[in-house]
């Protein structure tokens, strides 16, 4: 809210796009060529595969890497009115033709299911580059700092927050995004906050009771669900919930707009190893509210 400029690359106005000056939206989804890269890495075959888009993208819309393009060349003062980004196509093709197999886009096109080609390979060793051909488990300052986690383990919880929020996340909600999808948010409310019932107990909570959760730095009431799948003194909230902010234009995730656990991430509290903010195990104080059956 105090930057002087903001502009995203996003076609959704949703809580963080809704704070930008400008917004870019892409073409995306079926308009768009993929080839894998990221998830090929946890294939159990090695495979390739070329998906062309099934949409012509709309007059006028760019796609992500045209926006980038241009941004950096008007940013850095290289852009004129003939300028022309350079198409990713080509950086696939040449990588293919240049990799292991000889492949190409041609090749991979006559082939629109993907190219099986084989059963993975062990490359260890050899893909390592360190001098002993060994993975550093026990990096020393990672060594180094252990005794202090041992202490911070062995301290007692604080009395005005004595459970640890972590988050977590469900196959049909993995990203914030999914929420504005009627056919993946269907069904039961699944933005509660998970509590074992032991430590319910305690508190004199039931599960399906609409309860406070209270941190340093701010609070907020949801639904509770009593598991024991969740060890005692640790709380959950799923990730990327809180649509219900002002600005945001999300209509199906407007209507399930759950909870956002940032709401509870106290800025305060950082990994002394890294200098990382804690986004797990956030101190939080866990009360009755009321309950949810008279909550209208």
């Amino acid at each position: 809210e105090t930057l002087e400029f903001m502009v995203s690359i996003d076609i959704y106005i949703n809580e963080t796009t809704r704070h930008a000056h400008l917004i870019l939206p892409p073409a995306t989804g079926l308009e768009v060529a993929h080839y894998d890269l990221t998830f090929n890495a946890l294939a159990i075959r090695n495979v390739a595969r070329w998906s062309e888009p099934l949409f012509s993208k709309e007059t006028g819309t760019k796609y992500d890497w045209e926006i980038f393009q241009e941004l950096t060349a008007r940013l850095t003062g290289h852009y004129s009115p003939s300028f022309t980004p350079e198409d990713p196509h080509a950086k696939v093709d040449l990588a293919l033709r240049f990799g292991k197999y000889k492949l190409s886009l041609d090749t991979l096109r006559q082939h629109p299911h993907g190219l099986d080609l084989g059963a993975l390979e062990p490359c260890l060793p050899a893909r390592l580059q360190t001098s002993n051909k060994k993975v550093g488990l026990a990096p020393s300052l990672l060594v180094k700092d252990v005794e202090r986690i041992k202490k911070a383990l062995a301290q007692p919880a604080s009395s005005d927050f004595d459970l640890l929020l972590i988050n977590r996340r469900h196959v049909r909600d993995n990203n914030s995004w999914m929420h504005n999808s009627e056919r993946l948010v269907k069904g039961r409310n699944r933005c509660t906050l998970l509590m074992h019932p032991l430590d319910a107990q305690q508190r004199g909570i039931e599960t399906g009771a609409k309860v406070e959760v209270l941190s340093r730095v701010g609070e907020l009431k949801v639904e509770v669900e009593l598991t024991e799948k969740i060890m005692r003194g640790v709380v959950s909230l799923p990730h990327g919930y809180g649509h219900g902010r002002g600005g945001v234009r999300l209509n199906v995730a407007q209507a399930h707009a759950g909870v956002s656990v940032n709401d509870l991430t106290d800025e305060q509290v950082l990994d002394d190893l890294t200098g990382n903010s804690v986004f797990g195990g956030v101190p939080v104080r866990v009360q009755n509210c009321y309950d949810l059956r008279s909550f209208v």
